[in-house]
């Protein structure tokens, strides 16, 4: 082998060892945690740098790409180089397989392994030449970023987010199957996924529900209100529940009291006026706002449909909050195997998901007491039945306007069941 041979495979091995270093790099800042990086950037300057490279993430891999095919393209002709030298009948194509071979495992398999193994380690390791690295290529970056431009136009292509709501509920599904949160910070995480994604009228009090003060009503029959309810703020009326002019709070109240005041009326606060669809997100921010504690929502004709308070908002957050005065309410009895009781102020989908069914078409219903009357088709009886699906349903507590509790229980095969009464 002559000095010009092995001056040649000495640059093939600093050319493989650079391909090797892009190609770490790549899966180090492919694979290596945000939030471990971010911990350790508070006392580590390089960790601090690979975040900054991973915020210009088009111009770094667009660097990586560059200049590993060029490594690769100049690997492949020394090696058609030198083994043309030392194989003249064969050269051509033993230097063809070498190259593969050698580019695929030690340019490529090898490196990203290693990287995959240990990212966060790898990407500070590989950061500060990376830095340099994309200075030098800026310009031919700068000249792909405008065609990837004028290609996104051309084709009206949108980019996509780097991680879907989806995605990000599957990852935490993982996270918690291999031991890393317990179930309950799990599903605080997806509630707060979830939170924004809610509006009022998935969470208000029905105007049903309400109790509410008229203006003008005696002092016993508010102090009784307060007493029985256990709410320590009742929304004010004038002449009906449709025209709310603000809200009573019981320490107020009891002021008055103490004072044998029996104008009640400067004792009210303002309250706000949200629509049914106001999302629970941006009304927790205007009622922490306006210093509130409660919501009015009112129907497109200006009624009032209901009301939400900033405790509801919050359960939606962190579960139920109960307290020594609340009478714990329990949505789902059971009562048998695949038999319970169940609240007909339930969210229809906690109901299905109970027993691991869907409805047959996207019906805007919330409620259980909404479902029933839908399946119904009007108020049933007390003692109603009807099926759907493998369920037996069975009214077991209803009043005049709305069913109260129902019985479910899932249908053995073979029977069946069909006896509705409708008031």
């Amino acid at each position: 082998m002559d000095d010009d041979c092995i001056s040649q495979v000495a640059i093939l091995v600093f050319v493989l060892l650079l391909s090797a270093y892009f190609s770490a790099t790549e899966a180090a800042f492919q694979r290596f945690n945000k939030s471990r990086m971010r911990n350790l950037a508070a006392n580590n300057k390089k960790a601090e740098l690979v975040l900054k490279l991973e915020d210009d993430y088009d111009n770094l891999m667009s660097t990586i790409i560059i200049l590993r095919s060029i490594l690769n393209v100049t690997a492949a002709s020394l090696f058609i180089l030198i083994f043309s030298k030392l194989f003249i009948k064969n050269g051509l194509l033993i230097s063809t397989l070498a190259a593969i071979l050698t580019v695929m495992i030690a340019g490529e398999l090898i490196p990203k392994g290693l990287a995959n193994m240990v990212p966060e380690k790898a990407a500070i390791i590989c950061a500060p030449p990376m830095r340099l690295f994309m200075k030098i290529c800026w310009p031919v970056n700068l000249l792909l970023a405008n065609v990837k431009k004028v290609v996104y136009k051309v084709f009206k292509a949108e980019e996509q987010p780097s991680l879907y709501e989806d995605e990000l509920r599957t990852m935490l599904d993982e996270v918690e199957n291999e031991g890393v949160l317990d179930k309950d910070e799990s599903d605080l995480i997806r509630s707060a996924i979830e939170f924004n994604e809610t509006v009022a009228e998935d969470i208000y009090t029905p105007r049903i529900d309400i109790v509410g003060i008229e203006e003008n009503e005696s002092l016993d029959s508010i102090k009784e209100k307060f007493i029985l309810s256990g709410y320590s703020r009742l929304p004010v009326f004038s002449g009906d529940m449709d025209n709310i002019i603000g809200v009573l709070h019981e320490k107020d109240f009891y002021q008055a009291l103490t004072r044998k005041e029996k104008d009640i009326k400067k004792y009210i606060t303002k309250t706000i006026f949200i629509t049914p669809n106001k999302k629970i997100s941006e009304l927790l921010k205007e009622l922490q706002l306006s210093k509130a504690h409660m919501a009015i929502v009112i129907d497109e004709y200006g009624g009032t449909e209901g009301l939400v308070t900033m405790e509801d908002i919050i359960e939606e957050l962190v579960g139920e909050i109960w307290d020594e005065h609340d009478e714990v309410i329990e949505w789902f009895k059971k009562i048998g195997d695949d038999k319970y009781l169940i609240s007909c102020n339930a969210d229809i989908d906690d109901m299905l998901d109970l027993f691991g069914i869907e409805l047959d078409e996207d019906l805007d219903i919330t409620t259980v007491n909404g479902f029933v009357t839908m399946l119904f088709e009007g108020i049933p009886e007390e003692g109603g039945k009807i099926a759907y699906k493998d369920l037996d349903i069975t009214v077991t507590k209803a009043e005049a306007k709305r069913v109260i509790e129902i019985q479910v229980e899932r249908i053995k095969a073979g029977e069946s069941l069909r006896s509705v009464g409708i008031k």
